[in-house]
């Protein structure tokens, strides 16, 4: 009978192994062998997900300090007193601070393009579009503000933004040109230069995605009513008369 005779179906994968063992002696060492593989395969994931863990909190942490205290004022040593690591640490997973700057604009471009993407990509009415989008980028600001501020405020000013960041912004921006560009096939659209439509708008939902983020002591109307009205004025302002 060989060894695979002696495997009932339904058996326990301990009770499996002992058969194993009884009948073919031989195959002791690879079954050890396959369990030392299964340890080292779990640890091997672990310490993945521990490293991934660290990287989130370096970020984290370097977001909040950058928005309280500037990117200029903050250096490796305040982060990794933040995250309670040793500043070397922080540099097994960044080279250096622009890296951790420009990973955070990388988080933030990335995490915008799938909301924008996705309004982009909408076959329905191309005005209709077109405001969801501005709400969903003014939205995106109030749901992350830190992140929003220190790629938005602090990049630019120490002009630190890595080329994938670039284009992941760039790609934000190109949803918003999109919808504008549908709107102008549609016959839809009073103005038909698209890219300074494009950055006109963007100025207008930028800036009042900042007010609101920095400026909360002003006495704004209700939050969504003032963002209907801002998207009312700049919608109808490009809509064809």
């Amino acid at each position: 009978m060989g060894c695979s005779g002696i495997i009932e179906p339904g058996l326990a994968q301990p009770e499996k192994e002992t058969r194993l063992k009884d009948a073919c002696p031989c195959l002791t060492p690879f079954l050890a062998r396959g369990k030392m593989n299964s340890v080292h395969d779990m640890s091997t994931a672990r310490r993945e997900r521990l490293k991934h863990e660290l990287r989130e909190e370096i970020l984290a942490a370097a977001r909040d300090l950058f928005v309280r205290e500037g990117y200029a004022s903050v250096s490796i040593r305040k982060i990794a007193d933040a995250v309670g690591c040793a500043p070397g640490t922080i540099y097994l997973h960044f080279e250096h601070k622009d890296a951790i700057l420009g990973a955070i604009c990388l988080e933030t471009f990335s995490k915008l393009d799938k909301r924008m993407e996705a309004i982009a990509e909408d076959p329905g009415d191309p005005l209709g579009a077109l405001r969801r989008a501005g709400r969903t980028y003014i939205q995106f600001a109030l749901d992350h503000p830190y992140h929003y501020l220190v790629t938005f405020g602090e990049a630019p000013r120490t002009q630190v933004m890595n080329g994938e960041a670039h284009q992941a912004g760039m790609r934000s921006f190109a949803c918003l040109t999109s919808c504008i560009t549908r709107c102008v096939e549609a016959g839809l659209a009073g103005f038909t230069d698209v890219p300074a439509v494009a950055q006109a708008i963007w100025a207008t939902v930028h800036g009042l995605a900042m007010l609101l983020i920095t400026k909360q002591g002003f006495p704004f109307v209700e939050q969504q009513r003032l963002i209907d009205t801002l998207l009312d004025i700049a919608i109808e302002g490009f809509r064809r008369r």
